[in-house]
């Protein structure tokens, strides 16, 4: 299978997978694990390139309360991995974006490539990359939050382990979060591999009610690590204003 990968490139990945499949559970449930998009070399590399000058900005987690551990965003031009990554998913997911808003009833679509919908955030003014890559040590995590940026955004986004769960790390555990209405809120605890992409909601997804579709806000966020370190390759298709 690995070999195979290998031989494919990220665009052939892409069209491979069962999006029928993909986006019936992403819109059901608000997210969905996608095995072996990514092979090792490929996370490798990324992990490796960690302390290139491929980034805009350094964020540490603790002083500004987001958990332990460290991120870093990537500058345009971005790596073309992750540049095709994010035009080959987008016309992909862009129709169960639009579902969610005309279930919901909100007056919104959004565009069917990715260059277009980049081009809506530049007119609002945010022009910087939100692509992250994200590094967390033993006792790492990350607190519950939604990665909205401005007023302009997209409603999903998605993650990459770039490591192997109990092997390079063990806990941090990636989890979910479910706020519905009048309720307690329903935690999703996921333990994607490396190469595997998490495809997952912004910040809330439709539920069909007795009455129609009601809108459930969703978190997301990282469990502590017990052992190991652990990095993910983040990737949203708004972008920035700073």
């Amino acid at each position: 299978m690995m070999e195979t990968q290998r031989a494919l490139t990220i665009k052939q990945r892409i069209d491979n997978l069962n999006w029928q499949e993909i986006t019936k559970t992403l819109h059901d449930k608000g997210f969905v694990i996608v095995k072996n998009v990514l092979n090792k070399e490929e996370c490798d590399t990324l992990i490796k390139d960690y302390n290139a000058d491929e980034y805009r900005k350094t964020i540490n987690m603790e002083r500004y309360r987001f958990g332990s551990g460290e991120y870093k965003y990537y500058k345009y031009p971005l790596p073309t991995i992750i540049t095709n990554l994010r035009e080959s998913i987008y016309p992909q997911i862009a129709p169960v974006a639009n579902k969610w808003m005309q279930e919901l009833g909100i007056d919104k679509q959004f565009p069917p490539a990715h260059e277009e919908m980049k081009n809506l955030s530049h007119a609002a003014g945010q022009t910087k990359p939100t692509v992250l890559i994200l590094q967390y040590a033993e006792g790492g995590f990350n607190t519950l939050h939604q990665d909205l940026y401005g007023e302009v955004y997209f409603p999903l986004q998605m993650v990459f382990m770039l490591d192997q769960i109990n092997h390079d790390y063990t806990g941090g555990e990636f989890v979910i979060t479910e706020q519905v209405p009048r309720a307690q809120s329903k935690a999703n605890v996921l333990t994607p591999g490396l190469g595997d992409m998490v495809l997952f909601t912004t910040n809330f997804r439709p539920v069909r009610g007795s009455k129609g579709y009601y809108r459930v806000n969703m978190k997301h966020g990282v469990s502590p690590l017990h052992s190991g370190h652990r990095h993910s390759l983040g990737i949203i298709f708004h972008d920035a204003l700073s």
